[in-house]
C-alpha cells in the first residue's frame, strides 16, 4: 500500500522566493528604520515644519515633555488591591465570593484583607457606611505600610 510520492525538493527559484518574503516581513518588523534612525525611532532630519532638530518619528520635536511611566510601589500596590477587595466584599458585589487567589492576592495580602474586612464590618456596624470606607483606608494603610516595613515580604512567593 503506498502513502504517495515523497514531496517534490524545493528548487532553488523557491528557496530564494521563501527567503525574500521572510526577509521583507522581519524587515517590517524591527528592521532598521532608516539611513540616522535608532531603535527608538529618534531620527535627526529635518522636522516636518522645516526646522531641523532631532524628531520622533511621529514627528513630536524630542525635547518635548512626555510623561514618563510611574511605577507603583509596593506598599501602594497593596493598599489598592486591598481597600478594593475589602469594598467589594463589604458592598457584596460581583466578586465578594473569590478566594483570595482569584483577588490576585498573596496568603500575606489575604491575611491583611481579613483584617481589613473584619474591621469595616464592626464599623458598618457601630458608624455607618462611610465610617467603614475611613476604616478600611485607614487599616489597609496601617497594614500595608507595616508589611512592606523592612523591604518586600518574605516567607515564599505567595507570602
Amino acid at each position: 500500500m503506498s502513502l504517495g510520492s515523497p514531496p517534490a525538493p524545493l528548487r532553488g527559484g523557491s528557496f530564494v522566493l521563501c527567503a525574500l518574503a521572510l526577509g521583507t516581513t522581519l524587515a517590517g518588523c524591527g528592521g532598521d528604520l532608516g539611513p540616522t534612525a535608532t531603535r527608538t525611532g529618534n531620527t535627526s532630519n529635518t522636522s516636518s515644519t522645516g526646522s531641523t532638530g532631532s524628531t520622533t518619528h511621529a514627528g513630536v520635536p524630542t525635547g518635548t515633555a512626555t510623561p514618563s511611566p510611574r511605577t507603583t510601589s509596593p506598599v501602594e500596590l497593596c493598599e489598592r488591591l486591598i481597600s478594593h477587595w475589602a469594598r467589594v466584599v463589604l458592598d457584596g458585589g460581583a466578586g465578594s465570593q473569590l478566594d483570595y487567589q482569584a483577588m490576585g492576592l498573596s496568603g500575606g495580602q489575604n491575611d491583611i484583607l481579613l483584617d481589613v474586612v473584619a474591621a469595616g464590618r464592626s464599623a458598618t456596624v457601630t458608624r455607618g457606611p462611610a465610617a467603614a470606607r475611613q476604616v478600611i483606608d485607614e487599616r489597609t494603610r496601617h497594614r500595608c505600610d507595616e508589611r512592606h516595613r523592612g523591604g518586600t515580604p518574605s516567607g515564599g512567593p505567595w507570602r
